[in-house]
């Protein structure tokens, strides 16, 4: 899925989506593994999606030698490797570790932060993002308190072009033109030098806030709390860090993901459904150059592939060759799924399957759809989209996502039913 769309300014939370949360957060991680039906599961966070060769590589040897052989893409950037046999948790770890990518084994469920992509390759945006990135996950690994964030608390760094606006993040940070930053929760205007410190100083004012009020919260949303509440406590531990702020209304202007192709310089790919083989990670890796950047999209951007644009050009024929997308009109960029049967054992059929065979007799759906085994949606996008969810009886329900004043929906009886009932969407 790779068209964001706006949001709600600041972020604000609502009582209205408070959530009672009667157990721990038991979201996985490299260490804390998940048993799902076809093995063990690990969510490696990497933070703004970037990774080194080496630390690809490091990924790619993991997936063969414990998992089922692929990575799979999260729509945070992240890499989940599954199928692992129980008891792989210390060779995983040592794996992760010996590649730099367990730089504090206490914090590494909390280092979700998305960042523009293409920052610093090209002129959309006010300022490359990276630095913050690195200050950011310096000073989550550092402090004891953003221990205590769930496995789902999710930082944004936005290089002023807008492109991480529609994900839903509980902190962003968003450059200005005028040389600072702008923060929410809060909606303050901070130094650009402040800025990955006020980020975390906003995610320790959310956990205080979550003690205060009694709450086992996971997101910014689920405190229960008006936009204004949360601001005035953002901008309280603000004052009280020494760190200086004035209002500053939401930037305006959402962009896109980065498309398919060659952008800003860089090779730029799409991923079908997040699924990459081993064959198709090696290629990319071998192509990379220093680096991978992992997008919110399942996509991958490679900053730089040789010297000139006819070796960029080679190398995005080769990575089409291999089955990536590299066609900026591609259906696939509309389509995203659950993993579905065989992986889950709640899923009421193999969403990715009948995904693919509806691609393949239709094309371009017009609508983006995301595709769920059941109705808990695991990865379902925040934009707007047409869900279809499998249901117990083995047919779909497909609905409008979110729905609005005057919710659509309409049932399709097995998946040949698919086409016929996005009808009732693009009318």
């Amino acid at each position: 899925m790779s068209a964001a769309a706006p949001h709600p300014s600041s972020q604000a939370t609502s009582p209205a989506r408070a959530a009672a949360r009667d157990r721990g957060d038991a979201c996985p991680g490299a260490l804390r593994l998940h048993a799902a039906d076809d093995g063990a599961l690990a969510r490696i966070r990497l933070p703004g999606g970037v990774l080194s060769t080496g630390q690809a590589r490091a990924l790619g040897v993991a997936a063969r030698r414990l998992g089922d052989g692929d990575l799979h893409l999260t729509s945070r950037g992240n890499v989940q490797l599954r199928g692992l046999p129980q008891g792989c948790g210390a060779e995983l770890a040592e794996l992760l570790d010996t590649a730099g990518l367990l730089p504090s084994r206490e914090h590494e469920r909390v280092r979700n932060v998305v960042a523009s992509p293409l920052s610093g390759l090209g002129g959309a945006g006010f300022r490359d993002v990276r630095p913050w990135l690195t200050a950011l996950d310096t000073a989550l690994c550092a402090s004891r308190a953003a221990k205590g964030l769930s496995g789902r608390f999710l930082f944004a760094l936005d290089d002023g072009r807008g492109d991480m606006s529609g994900l839903g993040a509980d902190v962003t940070v968003r450059a200005l033109a005028d040389g600072g930053a702008w923060l929410a929760p809060g909606s303050v205007r901070v130094a650009a030098g402040d800025a990955p410190r006020a980020a975390l100083v906003a995610a320790e004012a959310f956990l205080e806030a979550a003690r205060a009020h009694g709450e086992r919260a996971w997101r910014l949303p689920e405190l229960g709390l008006s936009g204004d509440e949360m601001a005035r406590l953002v901008r309280h531990r603000l004052d009280a860090e020494g760190i200086g702020h004035t209002d500053h209304p939401e930037p305006a202007g959402v962009a896109d993901g980065p498309p398919p192709g060659i952008v800003d310089g860089a090779v730029s790919v799409h991923i079908p459904l997040g699924r990459l083989s081993a064959h198709q990670w090696d290629g990319l890796t071998q192509l990379a150059g220093t680096e991978l950047r992992l997008t919110p999209w399942r996509g991958v951007v490679l900053p730089a592939v040789g010297t000139t644009p006819g070796q960029a050009a080679e190398a995005l024929a080769r990575l089409g060759a291999a089955g990536l997308v590299t066609d900026p009109a591609s259906p696939w960029l509309h389509v995203g799924a659950c993993i579905g049967r065989p992986g889950c054992a709640k899923a009421h059929a193999d969403v990715r399957t009948d995904a693919a065979r509806t691609v393949e007799a239709i094309g371009d759906p017009g609508l983006p759809l995301y595709w769920s085994g059941c109705e808990r949606r695991c990865g379902q996008p925040r934009t707007d989209h047409v869900e279809v969810v499998a249901q117990p009886g083995g047919d779909y329900r497909l609905s409008a996502a979110p729905a609005g004043p005057r919710p659509r929906t309409a049932r399709a009886a097995d998946p040949s039913q698919i086409p016929a009932a996005l009808a009732a969407f693009s009318s």
